[in-house]
C-alpha cells in the first residue's frame, strides 16, 4: 500500500491541483482519492492500466470540489504558499494561461488538464470519465476556444 501511495501521489496531486488551483484542497483531494482507490482495489480490473483509473477518481473528486466551491462563491486565497505551488505545478505554463484555465467550468478544465497537461488521449479521457468521446471532444473544444479568446483579449 505504501509503495502504491508513493508512486501515485505526485500524479494524483498534480491532477487535482491543475483542476482546483488550491494547494491545500489538491492535497486533500489526492489523499482522499488514493485512500478510496486503495479501499476499492478489489474492484479494479487488473487487465487495465492503474494510472487512468486513479486519475479518474482524482478528477471526479476535483470536479466535485470545484463545483461546491463555485456554489459557495469562495474566493481563492493566493497566499505565498499557493503562489509557490502554482509555480511548481504549471511547469512552464504562463500566468495568463493558468489564470484563464481557472475560469473554465470544472468539466472543461478537467478535460483540458487531462489532455494537455497530463497527456491523455481523448479516448482515454472518455473511458476514464465514462463519457462519450464526442462529449470529451466538445468540452475540450469549448474549453480551448474560451482559453484562446481570453488569451487573445489579454489582461483586463
Amino acid at each position: 500500500m505504501a509503495e502504491l501511495f508513493r508512486v501515485s501521489w505526485p500524479g494524483a496531486y498534480r491532477a487535482a491541483f491543475l483542476i482546483v488551483h488550491d494547494h491545500s484542497a489538491a492535497e486533500d483531494i489526492a489523499q482522499e482519492a488514493l485512500v478510496s482507490a486503495i479501499r476499492n482495489l478489489d474492484r479494479f480490473d487488473r487487465r487495465r492500466p492503474l494510472r487512468p483509473w486513479l486519475h479518474r477518481i482524482v478528477v471526479n473528486r476535483a470536479i466535485d470540489w470545484a463545483r461546491l466551491r463555485a456554489l459557495r462563491s469562495e474566493v481563492y486565497d493566493s497566499d505565498a504558499a499557493g503562489a509557490r505551488a502554482v509555480d511548481r505545478e504549471r511547469r512552464g505554463w504562463s500566468d495568463p494561461v493558468i489564470a484563464a484555465l481557472a475560469t473554465l467550468a470544472p468539466e472543461q478544465r478537467a478535460v483540458v488538464v487531462l489532455r494537455h497537461m497530463l497527456e491523455y488521449t481523448p479516448g482515454e479521457i472518455a473511458a476514464m470519465l465514462e463519457l462519450p468521446r464526442g462529449t470529451v471532444n466538445s468540452r475540450l473544444r469549448r474549453g480551448l476556444d474560451v482559453l484562446k479568446a481570453q488569451l487573445e483579449e489579454g489582461p483586463r
